[in-house]
C-alpha cells in the first residue's frame, strides 16, 4: 500500500495558497499549512480539511525571511506525518519600491519571503523530498520577463527564484524534480482599484479576463503528474507575458 503523500505549501493560508491546499487535499495529500501572519484562516482552514478527513492537515507559522524560522518549519513539517513529498514555495512579499524610497527593510522582507526562504527551505528539505522521491515547485511571476515599475526589488527577487529554480533542478536530479509557475493577474490585488485601473489591466491581457487560483492550481497538478519535467517555469497568465503593447 502507497503511502499517503503529504504536501507543503508556504503562504498556504489565503488567496492563491489556499486553493493549493484545498486542490492537494482533494487529491488525497495530507497537508501542511505554512503561515506567518494569518493564523486564524489558516487554522480554519485546517479545521475544514480535517472535518472531511481526520487528521489530514496542520498549520505551521514560521518567518520565511528569518533563516532560524525556515529551519524549524523544516522540522516542524517532517513531524507532522513523518515524511514531505511535495514542497510549493507560494509565500510572497509584494509592495512597490520606488527608486529613492527603498530601504534595506524593504531588500529584506522582498527578497526574504521570495527567495531567500524558499532556497534555505528546499535546502533543508532536500533529504526528505530525495528520500521520498519529491517534487518543488516555485512560484514565480511573469513579470520576470515585463519589469512591473516601482517594484524593482520584488522583480529581483522573483528572477533570482526563477535561477534557483533551474539550478536545483539540475542539481537535485534525478531524485528531486524543481518546478516553476509564473502566475499572472489571477485575483484582483488586495488594495482597492478604480474601475478605469481594472479596465486597463484586463486589456493588457490577451484573454481580456482575469484568472483564477484554480488556473494555478490545475498547473501545480499537471507539473506534480509529469515525472520527464523538471527546470521549466509554465507561464499562466492570459498571455500576458508576450502581448507587446503596440496598438498597430
Amino acid at each position: 500500500m502507497q503511502p499517503t503523500p503529504v504536501s507543503l505549501v508556504t503562504g498556504g493560508a489565503k488567496r492563491i495558497g489556499a486553493q493549493l491546499v484545498k486542490t492537494l487535499h482533494q487529491q488525497g495529500h495530507n497537508v501542511i499549512i505554512h503561515y506567518h501572519h494569518s493564523q486564524e484562516a489558516a487554522q480554519s482552514l485546517a479545521d475544514a480539511l480535517n472535518q472531511l478527513r481526520p487528521a489530514s492537515a496542520c498549520v505551521v507559522q514560521a518567518d520565511l525571511c528569518n533563516l532560524n524560522e525556515v529551519s524549524h518549519l523544516a522540522a516542524r513539517a517532517q513531524q507532522c506525518y513523518g515524511r514531505v513529498d511535495v514542497l510549493v514555495n507560494n509565500a510572497s512579499a509584494f509592495y512597490p519600491t520606488p527608486l529613492g524610497s527603498v530601504t534595506q527593510q524593504d531588500w529584506q522582507a522582498l527578497t526574504g519571503s521570495n527567495v531567500q526562504g524558499p532556497l534555505f527551505l528546499i535546502q533543508a528539505l532536500a533529504d526528505a523530498l530525495t528520500h521520498s522521491q519529491g517534487c518543488v515547485i516555485n512560484m514565480i511571476d511573469m513579470h520576470i520577463d515585463r519589469p512591473l515599475p516601482q517594484h524593482s526589488v520584488y522583480v529581483a527577487a522573483k528572477t533570482a527564484l526563477a535561477s534557483v529554480t533551474r539550478s536545483l533542478a539540475a542539481e537535485m536530479a534525478p531524485a528531486v524534480r524543481v518546478n516553476g509557475i509564473a502566475p499572472g493577474a489571477i485575483l484582483w490585488p488586495e488594495r482597492s482599484l478604480c474601475d478605469a485601473e481594472k479596465q486597463n489591466l484586463l486589456d493588457s491581457i490577451p484573454l481580456n479576463t482575469l484568472g483564477t487560483p484554480d488556473d494555478i492550481a490545475h498547473t501545480m497538478l499537471f507539473l506534480l503528474q509529469a515525472s520527464y519535467i523538471t527546470g521549466q517555469i509554465i507561464y499562466v497568465d492570459g498571455g500576458r507575458s508576450i502581448a507587446s503593447g503596440a496598438s498597430a
